[in-house]
């Protein structure tokens, strides 16, 4: 194996699995998240002299990963959502399932926001990126972080508001 493709070998090995996180956060759901990871593993190998030149391959990849994420939610065919199979029974108060119920509510509240909200979200309160990198990622003014963040957490307050006051 050449020396250029065990180092992305052993770079993949190391951020694949954050890298699948933080699709999964940005698209909601994990085939979508699998399609986005591997295509950018797909640039980022083409790409990799180039990379390593950078010095940061994790925040290239990450920028790449993004990047690609976006440019697949303009693609007609991949505007499809897939749906979960609804459960026979209902789900009790303290029922193992209960935490799964909230966590798919916020990853829909998530999927509520807009494509650029929802990557701020990800990338400053879930990788705990500050302003700065999520700019440099992003490619926008650190302002438009702060802005698109704080627009985005109000959407989740409101959401949540919502689900947790009691229905007519």
């Amino acid at each position: 194996m050449a020396e250029r493709d065990k180092a992305f070998v052993e770079f993949v090995a190391a951020a694949k699995p954050s890298l699948r996180r933080t699709a999964y956060l940005i698209g909601g759901d994990w085939h979508t998240a699998d399609d986005v990871v591997q295509e950018t593993l797909y640039k980022l190998y083409l790409a990799w002299p180039k990379v390593q030149r950078a010095g940061n391959p994790f925040a290239y990849a990450r920028r790449m990963l993004v990047n690609v994420a976006y440019d697949g939610g303009r693609r007609p065919w991949r505007r499809e959502v897939s749906s979960a199979v609804v459960p026979e029974y209902a789900v009790h108060s303290g029922d193992f399932a209960a935490g799964h119920a909230e966590r798919d509510e916020v990853l829909e509240a998530l999927r509520a926001l807009s494509p650029r909200q929802r990557a701020c979200i990800v990338l400053r309160y879930y990788e705990d990126l500050s302003v700065e990198q999520t700019a440099q990622i992003l490619g926008c003014s650190e302002s438009t972080v702060r802005s698109q963040a704080s627009r985005g957490l109000e959407t989740l307050r409101k959401a949540n508001d919502r689900r947790r006051s009691p229905t007519p």
